[in-house]
């Protein structure tokens, strides 16, 4: 294992290292990249408070639910719904 700093706090958590053979598996630590449960639930609480936003034009949502992509037409991509 190697050492990685905790994303919310900055303190010394164990990081996985790399697989000796391609698709072998790695195990994590319970709390990875976090260095513990403390911190994993502040970073999900600050995901909820809307703290973390990923970029771009807000959406309209209409009353009846979101508005359909960018270039649909009516219909299109509601097969099997």
């Amino acid at each position: 294992m190697t050492t990685a700093k905790c994303p919310i706090c900055g303190r010394a958590t164990d990081a996985p290292a790399q697989p000796a053979a391609p698709g072998g598996a790695v195990k994590l630590p319970p709390n990875f990249p976090f260095c513990s449960k403390r911190c994993r639930l502040l970073d999900l609480g600050r995901w909820f408070d809307g703290h973390y936003r990923i970029p771009g034009a807000p959406l309209e949502v209409a009353e009846d639910g979101p508005a359909p992509p960018t270039g649909a037409r009516p219909g299109q991509g509601t097969e099997g719904t």
